[in-house]
């Protein structure tokens, strides 16, 4: 059985999932832990349950999601998974953070793993279907869960909205092409679990959704 922790993280409140399965094996999503208490909330979380971290993944490059990647890695010493068309917002992270005043680590410049859309990523017990869902940022991603049934889908899909396309990469149409295409067409009980905020499900979005009508 596959469960899933949310931590909110630093000032932007970055939802940083992690996702376990019953064999203690582990999944970190977006963390965007920046300071020592929020490092130590989650290190801590993942010792207290005994899990072992397999494998650290990004939804997309922007700062806030990506602050405690250099600290996963160096604490766990699990490999770094992400698009590589974001490769370019991590360099500049560290820049981009300084613009809304915070300070913060680089994270790592190459990931140990570039994934591709719709790929299944095993992890684990853990099966992953990978969709590259670009607008938001050019290599945002998103993992869907069919045991699950749920979809980790970054900064993509909110409750009621969708993500910013005004930022380095972002295209509001191709955003709008990427939810319709690859998002809608999970089964509508499907978790939304997004980057900001509260869950959703596939269904409301779909019928309730001011962008996707």
């Amino acid at each position: 059985m596959i469960q899933f922790k949310k931590f909110v993280f630093n000032p932007l409140q970055v939802n940083c999932w992690l996702v376990y399965d019953e064999s203690g094996n582990c999944v970190i999503f977006d963390p965007s832990c920046i300071s020592n208490e929020e490092q130590k909330e989650l290190s801590e979380y993942i010792y207290q349950k005994k899990l072992k971290p397999l494998a650290v993944i990004i939804t997309h490059g922007h700062f806030d999601h990506v602050p405690g990647v250099s600290f996963v890695v160096e604490e766990f010493g699990c490999p770094f998974m992400g698009h590589l068309k974001d490769l370019p917002l991590l360099e500049f992270a560290p820049q981009q953070a300084g613009v809304f005043g915070v300070n913060m680590d680089a994270p790592p410049s190459r990931f140990d793993r570039a994934l591709v859309h719709k790929e299944t990523l095993e992890l684990g017990h853990m099966n992953f279907r990978v969709l590259h869902v670009p607008g938001h940022s050019e290599g945002s991603l998103a993992f869907y869960s069919q045991e699950g049934g749920f979809v980790i889908v970054g900064d993509v899909l909110f409750k009621g909205s969708i993500g910013r396309t005004d930022l380095p990469g972002g295209d509001y149409n191709t955003l709008i092409n990427s939810i319709r295409t690859h998002l809608l067409v999970l089964p509508e009980g499907t978790i939304v679990m997004p980057g900001h905020g509260p869950e959703s499900t596939v269904g409301f979005e779909k019928n309730s959704n001011p962008f996707l009508r």
